[in-house]
């Protein structure tokens, strides 16, 4: 049984879609070779679909002074099982999957971060950004000093925040909308990819 991909309109034809949406979800698929429902369910309003992507790409895309690509994920992962969004956890632990290198990971940090195979720094990391997201928490003095002591630049602070702050909207939205994962997420990063002969 299929699940619908939204509670809200989605563009059938991808020919009404302004042209720069269009072409960004056409990129997608051919990189990924699906499309991800994140990306219908959020084109049927064209300027919050540029907005949410243009943040999201400014924070998981840079260059940050410490943080991995693999740590923004996991902070992802973490704050996305926290808020019990299925289709972020799903989707985002597959990519952090990828960028680890590790099939498990991302189970171990959705189910129970402080059980998971990742470092204290990683650890720490984890706390504050659910410090922020779920306890109303802010940035102390005590809490700057442990991230310091570990390593976070204050740039990387804003980083581990802002993406703590983004995917909150992020998994409001998609759960609003009742988004499902798409199935292909689910196997991406736990089996290796065929190659071809």
């Amino acid at each position: 049984m299929s699940q619908a991909i939204s509670r809200f309109p989605l563009v059938t034809n991808m020919e009404q879609l302004p042209t720069d949406v269009r072409e960004r979800i056409l990129a997608v698929q051919e990189k990924a070779g699906f499309v991800p429902n994140v990306f219908l369910m959020l084109a049927h309003r064209p300027d919050e679909f540029r907005a949410f992507f243009a943040y999201h790409d400014a924070l998981m895309e840079r260059e940050s002074d410490s943080l991995t690509k693999a740590e923004k994920e996991m902070i992802v992962v973490a704050v996305s099982a926290d808020h019990g969004c299925l289709y972020c956890v799903v989707a985002h632990g597959a990519i952090l999957r990828i960028l680890a290198k590790d099939p498990m990971i991302a189970d171990q940090i959705a189910v129970n971060y402080r059980t998971a195979l990742i470092s204290e720094r990683q650890q720490l990391m984890i706390d504050f950004a659910l410090h922020l997201a779920s306890h109303r928490g802010v940035l102390d003095d005590g809490w700057q000093a442990q991230l310091e002591k570990v390593g976070f630049t204050l740039s990387d602070v804003w980083d581990i925040g802002a993406i703590a702050a983004l995917f909150g909207l992020s998994n409001r939205l998609v759960s609003m909308a009742r988004t499902p994962p798409n199935a292909e997420f689910y196997l991406l990063g736990r089996v290796p990819r065929a190659t071809a002969s």
